[in-house]
């Protein structure tokens, strides 16, 4: 090939190259160390699916994983980041025949954020990692349900078995993930006990739906339980912090009760209760969400739950634009909020 031809060649590829906006990261730190950036967009290859994002729902997993305190480390220079978000579909690859370009859907959050970030314009995921928006929902709506409420129902109902009149105490109680397993546990006839740190937002909870809630720097967790179980104690806890205060959380269930740690939001080592006999499970939601079944099951509860309104996310607020992404964070982070945080793009 001649100069002259190779020079028009990488000209042409070039053009043919589409970027798109992305939210990138290449060191760890606070919000300061988001960036916008124009990156490279590929056309979906073989299972795989390209939509356009309207709106992204903020995960307090994206702000450890910024930090470098999540579980597995980000891929630097250049980090994605985010798991959830909603759109529309432009594209698809070869094969995939459950989607179709118009198709109103949600990611699955069930990937590598680092690679497969959210936080842009426009993703390409595998075909396992995008489920269908429920009918009738808007953008911020779905960027609001996905993760939250099908770790809700995955960590209760199908890890840990919740039934009809089981007590059910839930820390991080006024998170997107708390308040979607208060509706949750009262979806399925379930007692709901809040446990949230302050008093600040003891009457939030209530009208959420919290039978109950301990403000647990001013009362003591495991004697409220008791009292309001008539001594017995709750049968599950749902618990997003780990630490040294899951010994406490076993404390507070009857014996036999379960215990499911889905969030590590605590760094110190974990401590288990010595109330015998105790189930204790750890969940995460990205492997279950792997599976098609869980994936039909899930959408269903969901679907069906906002259908008829059993369940109705909480927004804590909506930012308009990704670079207000940095300000979504810092408030994340603040804890003042209550429910989810969406960026509409």
């Amino acid at each position: 090939m001649t100069t002259g031809n190779a020079t028009k060649a990488v000209t042409k590829a070039a053009a043919d190259t589409a970027f798109s906006k992305a939210v990138l990261f290449h060191e760890t730190g606070g919000p300061e160390v988001l960036r916008i950036e124009e990156v490279p967009l590929a056309q979906p290859g073989p299972g795989e699916v390209l939509f356009r994002v309207e709106a992204i729902g903020l995960n307090r997993a994206e702000a450890l994983f910024r930090a470098g305190a999540y579980y597995y480390p980000p891929t630097l220079p250049g980090s994605r980041l985010g798991y959830e978000a909603a759109g529309m579909v432009e594209a698809v690859g070869e094969g995939v025949t459950a989607f179709a370009p118009g198709d109103a859907v949600m990611s699955a959050a069930n990937f590598d954020f680092g690679v497969h970030g959210v936080y842009g314009e426009r993703v390409v995921l595998p075909e396992e990692s995008v489920v269908r928006s429920p009918d009738g929902v808007d953008a911020v709506t779905s960027a609001a349900v996905w993760l939250t409420y099908s770790t809700a129902y995955g960590g209760l109902v199908e890890t840990g078995g919740m039934a009809p009149g089981d007590h059910v105490v839930i820390t991080g109680a006024s998170s997107g993930v708390g308040t979607a397993a208060i509706q949750t546990a009262l979806r399925m006839g379930a007692i709901p006990i809040a446990a949230t740190r302050g008093e600040a937002k003891r009457r939030q909870l209530l009208e959420l739906g919290a039978a109950h809630v301990i403000a647990t720097e001013t009362e003591d967790l495991v004697k409220e339980v008791k009292r309001i179980t008539g001594g017995q104690g709750a049968r599950l806890a749902f618990d997003a912090v780990g630490g040294p205060g899951f010994a406490t959380l076993g404390n507070a269930l009857v014996p036999g009760g379960t215990a499911i740690l889905y969030g590590w939001l605590d760094p110190r080592p974990i401590e288990l209760s010595m109330n015998w006999p105790l189930t204790v499970h750890t969940y995460a939601n990205g492997v279950l969400t792997r599976e098609e079944g869980f994936r039909r099951r899930a959408a269903a509860f969901i679907g069906s739950g906002l259908t008829n309104g059993t369940l109705e996310p909480v927004i804590a607020e909506t930012f308009d634009g990704l670079e207000r992404m940095g300000e979504a964070h810092r408030l994340m982070e603040s804890n003042t909020h209550t429910g989810k945080i969406v960026v509409k793009v």
